[in-house]
């Protein structure tokens, strides 16, 4: 792989503080969309092909970890997404020496709380999982397909921190080639561990886990060689007070967010596992396919963040607002394509996750009943990725957390209703709960936070 080497400052970013709102967003939102569709190919592959090398019974096992996964690499997620918002701000206020020390704090705190967190979630795992009601037929597959993802953290925190970094300056590009390589690796991977050497759900968690570090690598060096207005000096390679406490300000709240999210979905796949092993790799799959199809929403909020940093650091309220209205306005034609496409795709993309000699007329009701209830309330979900993380972009990191504590509210009240009287659809129900309370919680928060960011910028200019 040949990495173009450009000297004399940032060459692939992207000043978000300038320009029609509209076609800029869209321009820095297509690639994330892609590389987010990419970034699902990981695990859907190996549930596709572990369901049909394998058996239904391993995919459901690989199934009844993503809320497991989603807590963990989603408060990963949180954690270095939000180390990067400062990165952004600064790059919006063109302070490059300042880009160069956030880059490297972040870096060092990363490593901190990567040695942390794969300690804490390996030795948590087996209780998590029998607290989640994984069924026995399928709880060793589980634990060990979970147990590799989780001593392969190092390889998904650092993607995500790196290629955060790059998104920071505007650079969306990049990251998606590096994505897109290695997610064809993973599924080379995949084919040759699980179907060659008969490594079955371990083949499909290393797989993973190998893929995920080689978008590390390969974003490490590709920042070292090719933007040297964003690499470290060596006197930056120190951990400095002030841009940790700025950096876990934002950090902590964002990981929390997420961790509150999770354990809400983790609820959900408890009501949903009380139903056996088939109704788990019906709903699995569907998950799969409606995660392809709501990348867009979180692309979009990805965007909103280096959008609303970038603009905040250059103290453009306006430009914010604009900003918004032209997220929703896209964001509200989105939601409606998503939906139409998960109607109508389901039945036959159920098809691609089991074998011939699964009844596909037992696990299609399971699907259906899931994703159509779903499909109905994907506007609300758009709106909380664009709130949230404007929100996150601008340096407010507590009002979007209690987002995602309004979605865990909504998710356990209906959950624990779904358990109670023993309801699938009930259960079904409890995302698009948890969708609805988080956009008007997120909705009302934004309003308060616009307001206020508007009294701090006219007190600087008086």
């Amino acid at each position: 792989l040949i990495l173009p080497s450009f000297r004399g400052g940032f060459l692939m970013e992207k000043d978000m503080t300038k320009g029609s709102p509209l076609p800029v967003i869209l321009q820095f939102t297509l690639p994330l969309i892609i590389g987010n569709i990419f970034q699902q190919l990981y695990n859907m592959a190996d549930t596709i092909i572990v369901g049909r090398y394998v058996g239904a019974d391993a995919l459901a096992a690989v199934g009844s970890t993503g809320t497991i996964m989603f807590l963990v690499l989603g408060f990963a997620q949180g954690i270095t997404a939000g180390f990067t918002v400062l990165t952004s701000q600064r790059f919006g206020a063109k302070d490059t020496s300042g880009v160069k020390r956030s880059v490297a704090n972040g870096i060092l705190l990363a490593l901190l709380f990567t040695v942390v967190l794969t300690f804490f979630s390996m030795i948590s795992m087996r209780p998590l999982l029998h607290l989640m009601n994984t069924p026995e037929n399928i709880f060793q597959d589980a634990y060990t397909y979970i147990m590799i993802i989780c001593g392969g953290l190092i390889a998904t925190i650092f993607y995500n921190l790196l290629s955060s970094y790059l998104r920071a300056v505007g650079n969306s590009q990049t990251p998606l080639m590096f994505l897109i390589f290695s997610a064809v690796l993973n599924v080379l991977l995949d084919l040759l561990l699980i179907i060659r050497f008969k490594m079955g759900v371990a083949g499909a968690g290393y797989a993973t886990v190998f893929s995920q570090g080689i978008s590390a690598v390969l974003c490490l060096f590709y920042i070292y060689r090719s933007m040297p207005d964003m690499w470290p000096e060596k006197h930056h390679w120190k951990l400095h007070a002030a841009d940790s406490r700025h950096q876990l300000s934002m950090g902590i709240p964002m990981a929390l967010q997420f961790a509150i999210t999770a354990s809400g979905t983790m609820i959900m796949q408890s009501a949903i596992n009380l139903f056996g092993s088939e109704a788990v790799a019906a709903y699995t799959a569907a998950g799969k396919l409606q995660n392809i199809l709501t990348q867009g929403m979180v692309a979009m909020g990805q965007t909103m963040a280096t959008y609303g940093g970038q603009n905040y650091g250059c103290c453009n309220l306006k430009r914010i607002r604009l900003g918004v209205h032209a997220a929703l306005f896209a964001e509200f034609i989105y939601s409606m394509i998503a939906s139409a496409t998960m109607i109508l795709l389901l039945k036959p993309c159920l098809h691609l996750f089991f074998s011939g000699d699964v009844d596909m007329n037992a696990m299609i009701p399971w699907a259906t009943t899931y994703s159509y209830m779903c499909a109905l309330f994907f506007l609300p979900l758009c709106t909380f990725f664009i709130f949230r993380n404007i929100m996150q972009g601008c340096g407010y990191g507590f009002l979007p957390m209690m987002g995602g504590v309004s979605e865990l509210i909504a998710r356990l009240i209906v959950s624990m209703a779904a358990m109670k009287l023993l309801s699938y659809p009930l259960a079904c129900f409890a995302d698009p709960a948890a969708w609805i309370a988080a956009a008007v919680f997120t909705g009302v928060s934004y309003l308060f936070v616009i307001k206020k960011i508007g009294r701090e910028l006219k007190e600087k200019t008086t």
